[in-house]
């Protein structure tokens, strides 16, 4: 059996921003696997609500068929500056500095990669972003073997919500022992 592809060149470039910058964690390989491999079944505009260094959009990038559009929003303008630059080559990719609402008006979207945790709590907006058949990813969770899915001894209200909406098909999928994420499919 043959190892997974090398990290991408747009990945390694955010990841070198990341150690820059100071962040301590970013999008887990696995993860970013996982949204190369949905971002090359999507056609249409594909997001990433909090840019942070890139390193999501990249995952996406490098997956997403050359006709499909990825937008991602970082509030901080510098950082958002930063990521510009490794992407200033890439003609399906645009960082909007501002707040993630900023990229409403690029909605419907086909896929919607979420790793802000105050930004899931807002799943009515969130479900009317994407296009019947879309898909949202949102990372960062702690996995939990109880149903409600408790965490610090307290119900985790966002998953639970995200796992039980009606107008989602939804899984949560383990990433490792110790973080998992939650796919959702738009009805």
């Amino acid at each position: 059996m043959s190892a997974p592809a090398e990290i991408p060149d747009l990945v390694a470039r955010s990841l070198d921003l990341a150690r820059q910058r100071g962040f301590i964690t970013s999008t887990r390989h696995e993860t970013g696997r996982l949204l190369a491999a949905l971002a090359a079944s999507r056609a249409g505009t594909l997001a990433e609500l909090g840019t942070g260094t890139g390193v999501g959009s990249a995952w996406l990038s490098s997956g997403a068929r050359k006709e499909a559009r990825i937008v991602s929003a970082e509030l901080d303008p510098s950082l958002a500056g930063d990521v510009q630059q490794i992407f200033a080559d890439v003609d399906n990719v645009e960082i909007v500095a501002g707040d993630w609402s900023a990229l409403e008006e690029h909605a419907p979207f086909s896929l919607l990669f979420v790793d802000v945790r105050e930004v899931m709590e807002q799943i009515d907006v969130l479900a009317n972003l994407l296009e019947p058949g879309g898909i949202a990813v949102l990372d960062d969770f702690v996995p939990s073997v109880h149903w409600p899915p408790i965490v610090d001894g307290q119900v985790d209200v966002v998953r639970e919500q995200w796992l039980t909406d009606e107008r989602f098909a939804a899984v949560e999928l383990l990433i490792d022992e110790g973080a998992s994420l939650v796919i959702a499919t738009r009805r």
